[in-house]
């Protein structure tokens, strides 16, 4: 397989981490990207330590820690009251207990730290205009199929295209994504116009009823992400639309006016329908292996939708290296490693939503005294399953080390 490029679609993280873990594995790799450039569209990621366990994986951990702020705390507030229902202190238990911080990011800064390791890297290829539409396959060979006509072939085929995957498309065949009937508004508000009493060293969460609010500081506190949703039901899909301000407020009526304050800050707002897919095991193939959300797109709730993708990366990069080019076996090992912890998140960023960010009444008063009882420390139990670090102590790893002794 180091003979022959693996081909990668899509340059978003997810790709370019496979990329960079794979070339740093000794792999030859070569990334399709539809766009005339590299670039992400929108602005903040929450990294939980999971991320940082990968970023370490991937030799990037310096990199992303010196663009990242660190937050003290993640605030819930009740959006109709503006009463605070809790804060979890993210600083010294927690780091200590997950052995990382948890902390925000520019979502362009954190892909432009793997755009330029891709191509300080000699084993990797970025390649732009590249619409892969499709896939072929013969026995030890891959090819990606692109709109115009041309054909990449290489020894493994890796659909890292997305919520819209065209690789996914081609091999499970599940139609159009699912809506989850909510319409996220994005901004990003300069902090000296961010209300001063909210200009917290936190991930903020104001929510209400079908609807709320996150806030929290990027870049070097010079800006504040702002990300509202509202449970409007639409009936189609769009991304990064442009929408008036009245469009926006429109979901937000009912919200106490010091949540609403923070509304009238946002400028040049664009709108995304959010959507999922049921999970399923249907990433493989042959040699064609979905990755990120092309394998389980999930809900924003959970704020994993980047680490789970460069778990990903990792787990998929170490199975390829460990396996001396059983590559039907590596690829196995690596879905079966990623199953049911990517679908746990996909579904419990479901129920996030409906019970912890958009209840209403009596069902918004349970989730207020449920989680006014929980300490920092059961906090930290229950998310221990995914903030720890996955890749440590692994079985697969265990086995390899002993048979390597």
């Amino acid at each position: 397989m180091r003979q022959h490029p693996i081909i990668i679609a899509g340059g978003g993280i997810g790709g370019l981490a496979a990329a960079i873990a794979l070339a740093r594995k000794g792999f030859q790799v070569t990334v399709l990207e539809r766009a005339s450039r590299y670039q992400e569209i929108g602005a903040g990621i929450q990294l939980g330590p999971n991320a940082f366990h990968a970023f370490d994986r991937l030799e990037l951990g310096d990199a992303a820690r010196s663009i990242a702020v660190f937050i003290d705390q993640l605030r819930l507030m009740d959006a109709i009251s503006a009463e605070e229902i809790t804060n979890i202190d993210l600083t010294s238990y927690f780091r200590r207990r997950f052995g990382n911080p948890y902390a925000v990011v520019h979502r362009g800064d954190l892909h432009g730290i793997f755009v330029r390791a891709c191509e300080e890297h000699p084993n990797v290829t970025l390649r732009t205009d590249c619409d892969v539409v499709g896939f072929e396959q013969s026995g030890a060979r891959a090819t990606a199929l692109l709109k115009s006509g041309e054909r990449v072939t290489g020894c493994l085929l890796i659909g890292a295209d997305g919520l819209r995957s065209r690789i996914r498309q081609q091999m499970v065949a599940d139609g159009a994504p699912r809506i989850a009937g909510h319409t996220t508004y994005r901004s990003v508000i300069p902090t000296e116009q961010m209300p001063e009493d909210l200009r917290w060293n936190a991930a903020t969460l104001w929510a209400g009823a079908k609807c709320h609010l996150v806030h929290y500081p990027l870049s070097g506190w010079k800006v504040f992400n702002l990300a509202i949703t509202c449970h409007n039901d639409p009936v189609e899909a769009f991304a990064a639309r442009p929408v008036t301000h009245e469009e926006v407020l429109e979901g937000f009526r009912d919200v106490h006016p010091r949540a609403k304050a923070i509304i009238h800050h946002g400028r040049d707002w664009k709108a995304w329908v959010t959507c999922d897919r049921d999970p399923t095991d249907r990433w493989i193939d042959g040699r064609i292996v979905l990755l990120g959300d092309a394998a389980h797109p999930m809900l924003q709730y959970f704020a994993q939708g980047a680490c789970m993708a460069l778990e990903d990366a990792v787990c998929l990069a170490e199975e390829l290296d460990g396996t001396e080019g059983d590559v039907a076996h590596a690829l196995e090992r690596y879905r079966n490693a990623r199953l049911l912890r990517t679908a746990r998140v996909q579904l419990q960023a479901r129920e996030l939503g409906d019970h912890v960010y958009h209840p209403a009444g009596v069902h918004a008063l349970l989730r207020n005294q449920l989680i006014r009882d929980t300490s920092l420390e059961r906090f930290c139990e229950n998310l221990a399953w995914l903030y720890q670090d996955p890749f440590s102590a692994r079985p697969s790893d265990v086995g390899r080390k002993t048979a390597q002794a």
